[in-house]
């Protein structure tokens, strides 16, 4: 027998559990109205946002610091030692390459399945992508002994018919890089157009701003010829996207992939990649959304549900990346050649077993926790979890690059590689790069996409009804504020 619970006064917010059903995603979100008062609120800038632009910012001087005395005394100061010339530099780039894929892979392969928990993660997924590739794009300028020359890696027309070396991984990467910018940010930006109308359309807002915002919205007039067109040109990008960060990254795998240098040379780099990416990208999803969630008062947006089944695919690309990691020992054991066994062996048990250790306990180990709903529906232990990811990640960058060429073929070139001051230093100033720009994001444009989530609230209904009507047409008792008939 079904009970009736008592009727809650109308300030009572939210007035259900914010637990999802099979025709209400967002129990505690009542109408349209609550949904642009609400998520445009995100944009009043607020302590806790000053206060992280100005560690963001602090950070980001300490980069700018070093990469200024690296130029100045030259790049022996960043603790390469031959025939380690690849270090922290590379690491980071991948690192960031990676987390940059994740984010339009996320949200462009959950909206063609049609996977409901993305509609309140997939924005930040995105401007995730965008300010990541961004960050990446430094490294292989920082990396050039004369940065100020980058332009040389791009095949532009000149007088002398000098063109780059197209052989090169850094042409590779900054072919990459472009193409993957140039979808990223126009696959956020057509996203983008209904929700900018939205502000364009707030009152108390300043001549400026919606002058602003008009030009943004590009004349966005919410009709039904605009909608069918805006869901056919963000289904094409996501089906173009999709394809397009799976060869991309692939791309970036080859940097490693098409050299002989032991722990490289293998097949299984390119999906391999891909995994990680994805891997990696939902960790720091996580440790964006979780805190925004709570600071913003969001948690009826972004709800638990959500979460949990955010969790459920960081666990899954946990596991394929497990797989990777047993593949690669078993090749290398398989395989017969000495050179992989010794570098393995080196690897697991040697000099760096240390960054092994970290990278197997934060990617394999700590991520099968994700297997008990308790711990996966815990927003405190999955901002924990995120950071290891995150962590976890960059180690395994590490122990791609440093490991691999730091035991070669030949004994004799065997060395170790530590990084100095100014590694870290730049290291840190790329977190504070990527948080400036996101921090920035967020105080002008919703960073939970305000039309798609007017999609899955309930329409406001003409007339109230003293009883809810369920998805099939009948009448059961709930409360009276439930709306009746369809405006």
């Amino acid at each position: 027998m079904a009970t009736v619970s008592r009727p809650l006064p109308p300030r009572d917010e939210p007035r259900r559990p914010n637990i999802a059903a099979a025709d209400r995603q967002l129990p505690a979100v009542r109408d349209y109205e609550q949904v642009d008062r609400e998520i445009s609120g995100t944009l009043r800038p607020t302590l806790q946002w000053f206060i992280g632009l100005g560690v963001a910012v602090f950070f980001l001087g300490i980069g700018i610091s070093a990469w200024m005395y690296q130029i100045y005394s030259g790049l022996g100061v960043a603790g390469y030692n031959p025939p380690v010339m690849w270090g922290v530099y590379i690491i980071t780039f991948v690192f960031w390459i990676g987390i940059g894929h994740a984010g339009t892979l996320i949200s462009a392969i959950l909206y063609l399945f049609r996977a409901g928990f993305r509609t309140t993660i997939y924005r930040c997924a995105e401007a995730m992508t965008v300010f990541a590739v961004m960050t990446a794009a430094l490294f292989p300028i920082l990396h050039l002994g004369r940065p100020w020359k980058f332009f040389w890696l791009i095949p532009y027309p000149n007088w002398r018919y000098i063109w780059p070396q197209f052989k090169s991984p850094l042409v590779w990467d900054v072919f990459a890089i472009l193409t993957y910018f140039t979808i990223s940010s126009t696959f956020l930006f057509i996203g983008l157009i209904p929700d900018i109308a939205v502000l364009r359309d707030r009152e108390n807002i300043s001549p400026i701003r919606k002058q602003i915002f008009s030009m943004l919205s590009l004349g966005w007039r919410n009709t039904d010829n605009e909608w069918r067109h805006f869901a056919r040109a963000y289904l094409f990008l996501a089906a173009l996207s999709t394809p397009l960060v799976l060869s991309v990254h692939s791309v970036v795998s080859f940097d490693f992939a098409m050299a002989l240098t032991p722990g490289w040379h293998t097949t299984i780099f390119p999906p391999y990649f891909v995994a990680g990416a994805i891997f990696s990208g939902m960790g720091m999803v996580f440790t964006i959304i979780i805190p925004l969630r709570k600071w913003w008062g969001l948690k009826h947006y972004v709800t638990i549900n959500h979460l949990d089944a955010a969790a459920k695919l960081a666990l899954f690309t946990s596991l394929i990346v497990g797989c990777a990691y047993m593949n690669e020992w078993f090749v290398a054991w398989f395989s017969g050649n000495e050179a992989e066994k010794s570098f393995f062996a080196n690897r697991i048990w040697g000099q760096w077993w240390w960054a092994s250790a970290i990278l197997y306990t934060c990617n394999m180990v700590l991520p099968l926790s994700l297997f008990v709903q308790r711990l996966r529906r815990n927003a405190a232990w999955l901002f924990i979890i995120s950071f290891t990811i995150n962590i976890g990640m960059w180690f395994e960058r590490f122990v791609i690059v440093v490991p691999s060429l730091s035991h070669e073929f030949e004994p004799w070139q065997w060395t170790s590689y530590r990084p100095t001051w100014v590694d870290y230093s730049i290291l840190a100033g790329s977190f504070g790069w990527f948080a400036m720009w996101f921090l920035l994001f967020i105080k002008q444009l919703p960073v939970i996409a305000i039309a798609e989530v007017k999609e899955i609230v309930p329409p406001r209904l003409r007339a109230a009804h003293p009883h809810g009507i369920d998805p099939a047409g009948r009448h059961f008792e709930f409360e009276p504020d439930t709306p009746g008939e369809f405006a």
